[in-house]
């Protein structure tokens, strides 16, 4: 062990003090605590790495080097000792910039009691039962009872609480489920603990992927049956077969019959990742196991998958390691990752990124799950009224308002290519989107995006305490213009004539606390620029760039850096993502409308003909880019017509 230290933050080591042998090492602060463990092929390179001038650093890492006082390293005898040293480090200090997993607890599990007398199958969440063998998890938990329900059917074995079996066995009397046909336990009276303890092992066979083989068994005794015209026995076995191809349904097949795996779908933004491990034995998807993990520092996506890998299979992971790992990328010491669980195993295990065929299908499937439970962790986190408290009160201390921002405003443009400029306004108040009185903007004439903001900002903010509801070429979010606000009339009794009453304040007329906008310094600039010329200075204002997740705000040098788990930076980025989305799918429709309007203007060309070109080419800028032979492959489209096509966009 060699350490090094320094009561200021240069506390660099002296050169060639690190050595050049494999190693894990750790970031400690001034009291002592470890704020991060990594592992290195080369401590020297990798830590050389943390010391370089602090401008060159991703901010997250200038944040946690600059918070460190000391490093320290453990030099081992290989790869792969790093590799378990590392793990072992992370799960006894949790360091607080190591990524940081949430596992999602809500799925339920399968379980066969296997150290038990007479072992039972049971719907489950709790994950250390002594000696049980664990299938799935499952998405609901009416879907673990259905497959039990239609395995013991084929496998009875038994399903009673321990209590009951107890009972019942002393007492000579079934269990209340036995009695009715559904436990086919010792304590049923139907059979042994050792035939008992063979149809288990029948259970788990199954369920691991073993399916083919139950499957010939029970279709050539069925034809035995039915042969000796013993049709009784015949139909029992028919109705196994049944049963078994109705689990078999619910688990589709994807892969070949001989196919053990365990598939990693990834998605992952600056701040959090999702996971979903999909279990594959017999071909057959067996379980998903979805994780969430909150990032601190900056990761690349061979170094997310190094710590997932490690998390799932190291000792608090599943111990049940297949001959094959699909990962979306590599990560650097794959060849370790896999003499560690190789080790693990007791025979080869590879790990491979899935790049064709139904291995590559299946992990955009994954993919796309692990997408929606990113996007649903973000959600469920910024809905969540005590997140939403923090959120707001954290913002306010950032930023350094009077008040929390109880109403924000965000902004975002889109283009293309400078052609149909299209800026969003989405609205949160209390820390939850207010679709209602989302905004769209088209920008006629502009010179770049801060032009466009500052464009839009001008003519949002002429209508705060305005009586007008919306500003003259604004769109809802459902994409309806909105009518100015009428005043309403009614009769008084009490007075000559009527009385003009004035609705209550229109909702476009709102003061928002804090204005956001989707950018860095210059967009931060031009949006200031637009408030004072507006003449509302007193209404905060703030920009999130995407690149780092920095925080500007006007007339500042330095940006302002939130931490990775602070409930104001996923506020900030959830506006920030809304915004840009509402702005793309308006550009978008804008889009559409211009093109197909162009190609209504030629001759010969219906909406179905329109609609081809649009699908064939998939985009607009391929199908301007287009020459009129490949324009003629289109079938119905003849040479001269291609070429009026092309003439036609080339001229526009």
């Amino acid at each position: 062990m060699a350490r090094a230290t320094h009561p200021q933050l240069a506390y660099r080591p002296a050169p060639g003090e690190i050595p050049t042998n494999p190693g894990v090492y750790r970031f400690r602060d001034d009291a002592g605590r470890i704020l991060y463990v990594g592992k290195a092929k080369n401590l020297r390179a990798r830590l050389s790495n943390y010391f370089a001038p602090l401008h060159t650093l991703h901010e997250r890492t200038r944040r946690m080097v600059t918070t460190a006082t000391g490093v320290e390293w453990t030099v081992v005898g290989s790869d792969v000792e790093a590799l378990q040293l590392e793990y072992m480090w992370i799960q006894e200090f949790s360091p607080p910039f190591n990524v940081r997993y949430k596992d999602d607890k809500s799925y339920p599990y399968m379980a066969v009691t296997l150290a038990d007398e007479a072992p039972r199958v049971m719907v489950t969440r709790n994950h250390k039962i002594r000696g049980a063998k664990y299938f799935g998890p499952y998405p609901k938990v009416w879907a673990v009872h259905e497959v039990i329900d239609l395995m013991i059917k084929v496998f009875p074995i038994r399903t009673c609480s321990d209590s009951s079996y107890k009972r019942a066995m002393a007492t000579g009397r079934p269990c209340f489920p036995g009695q009715i046909g559904r436990c086919g336990g010792p304590c049923s009276g139907r059979v042994t603990i050792e035939e008992h303890r063979a149809i288990v092992d029948d259970f788990v066979a199954f369920m691991s992927g073993g399916d083919q083989r139950f499957t010939r068994q029970l279709t050539a005794r069925m034809k035995e049956a039915s042969a000796a015209m013993d049709y009784e026995s015949a139909a029992v076995f028919r109705d196994r077969l049944q049963a078994i191809e109705a689990v078999l349904n619910k688990s589709a097949l994807v892969l070949p019959d001989d196919t053990d795996a365990d598939l990693f779908g990834i998605a992952e933004d600056e701040l959090a990742a999702a996971v979903q491990h999909f279990v594959i034995r017999g071909g057959r998807v067996r379980g998903v196991r979805a994780t969430t993990i909150e990032k601190e520092l900056d990761i690349s996506g061979g170094e997310l998958v190094d710590q997932i890998l490690q998390r799932a299979y190291g000792p608090s992971g599943r111990a049940d390691i297949p001959k094959q790992v699909l990962v979306p990328a590599l990560p650097d010491d794959a060849a370790e990752l896999e003499a560690w669980l190789r080790e693990k195993r007791g025979t080869n295990v590879t790990i491979q990124i899935a790049q064709r065929g139904a291995k590559a299908d299946l992990m955009k499937n994954a993919a796309l799950n692990a997408q929606q439970a990113l996007l649903l962790h973000k959600t469920r986190r910024t809905s969540d009224y005590v997140a939403r408290s923090q959120a707001l009160t954290d913002l306010q201390e950032a930023l350094g308002l009077d008040e929390a921002p109880l109403r924000i405003e965000c902004y975002d443009v889109s283009h293309l290519s400078g052609t149909n400029v299209v800026a969003s306004m989405v609205v949160f108040e209390d820390g939850l989107p207010r679709k209602d009185q989302y905004r769209s903007f088209g920008v006629a004439q502009t010179t770049d995006d801060t032009d466009s903001l500052y464009q839009v900002l001008m003519r949002r903010l002429a209508y705060i305490d305005d009586e007008r509801d919306a500003a003259p070429g604004t769109e809802t979010a459902t994409g309806e213009t909105d009518a100015a606000t009428e005043p309403s009339v009614s009769s008084d009794p009490t007075a000559e004539g009527t009385v003009v009453t004035a609705r209550s304040r229109p909702r476009f007329a709102y003061r928002p606390q804090l204005l956001v906008v989707d950018g860095g310094k210059p967009q931060v600039n031009a949006a200031a620029r637009a408030l004072a010329d507006a003449g509302h200075p007193e209404i905060a204002l703030c920009g999130i760039a995407k690149r780092l997740e920095e925080v500007w705000l006007p007339g500042e040098d330095y940006p302002v850096i939130l931490p990775r788990t602070s409930e104001a930076l996923y506020l900030l980025q959830r506006l920030r993502d809304e915004a840009h989305r509402f702005a793309i799918t308006k550009q978008r429709g804008r889009r559409k409308r211009d093109i197909q309007t162009v190609l209504a203007e030629i001759p010969g060309l219906g909406d179905a003909r329109i609609r081809a070109l649009l699908r064939h080419f998939g985009s607009v800028t391929a199908l301007k880019n287009a020459t009129p032979e490949e324009i003629q492959e289109l079938p119905g489209v003849g040479p001269k017509l291609a070429a009026t096509i092309h003439a036609h966009l080339a001229s526009r």
